[in-house]
């Protein structure tokens, strides 16, 4: 009978001391993750465990945790950009009105962010 670990394509190594240990590697990919990536692997960490441990097994976890961010930012972006147009918030306020535009912002962003987690983390 496979283990979990066999039945995932992963191999054994017998070492000297008679004991059979997994054949583990590091992942490939460089981890470029943020604020949203770090968020993410908290939340696996404490609600998904499952969902964790598989991604660990596979070496899947820093090339999940790098999509996360990069996709986070992105959705930030387009939010904010989107949430600007249909408000007006544009240069001329900032030009007439610094503290306003700096408001409206900080609540765009903030917004914009809230979507964002709730969608993604």
């Amino acid at each position: 009978m496979k283990s979990l670990f066999e039945e995932l394509g992963r191999t054994y190594t017998l070492g000297a001391d008679g004991m059979y240990y997994p054949n583990l590697s590091l992942p490939e990919e460089e981890p470029h993750y943020g604020k949203y990536g770090r968020m993410r692997l908290h939340y696996l960490k404490e609600h998904r465990k499952v969902l964790y441990n598989t991604l660990v097994l596979e070496g899947k976890l820093v090339a999940h945790l790098n999509e996360i961010d990069d996709t986070a930012h992105r959705r930030m972006e387009r939010l904010i950009r989107q949430m600007q147009e249909r408000q007006g918030i544009n240069e001329g306020l900032k030009a007439r009105d610094q503290m306003a535009w700096v408001g409206a912002m900080n609540n765009i962003r903030n917004a914009a962010e809230e979507i964002a987690l709730s969608e993604l983390i």
